[in-house]
């Protein structure tokens, strides 16, 4: 499900929303501990070493997976599936919705609440109420 987002411009880095889109992040979370620590899937695009420090600081364990690291993987290891990220996944379910696709709305208010509602269907799909 997602949980957090932040808007900017198309020309800029995802690495330099890294802050922004953790701070969006609504709903509170416990402590993570040695035993329970909270992981945060990236992919390539956030693979700097500002991204790692700042991920630590939130408290969250990084992982980044390189280009390539996975089908790597898979010729390593007969039966491994081909696993798709959480980022991936999550704009693929945001790009379904024709509206967010392309970005018509000139204020970033109103783009913003459209990305929410989204959310908003993605969440109640997930959690099963279409049927």
């Amino acid at each position: 499900m997602p949980i957090g987002l932040a808007v900017q411009g198309a020309n800029r880095n995802d690495f330099k929303m890294t802050k922004e889109t953790l701070e969006s992040i609504p709903v509170k979370r416990p402590k993570p501990t040695r035993k329970k620590p909270q992981g945060l899937c990236l992919d390539k695009g956030y693979d700097y070493d500002e991204v790692r420090d700042l991920v630590k600081e939130f408290g969250y364990t990084a992982h980044i997976r390189s280009r390539g690291e996975e089908a790597q993987a898979i010729k390593r290891k007969a039966g491994v599936k081909a696993r798709r990220w959480v980022v991936e996944r999550t704009h693929s379910w945001m790009n379904r919705f024709r509206r967010i696709l392309t970005r018509w709305e000139k204020k970033a208010e109103n783009y913003l609440a459209l990305l929410r509602l989204a959310c908003a269907v993605i969440t109640y799909h997930g959690a099963g109420l279409f049927g």
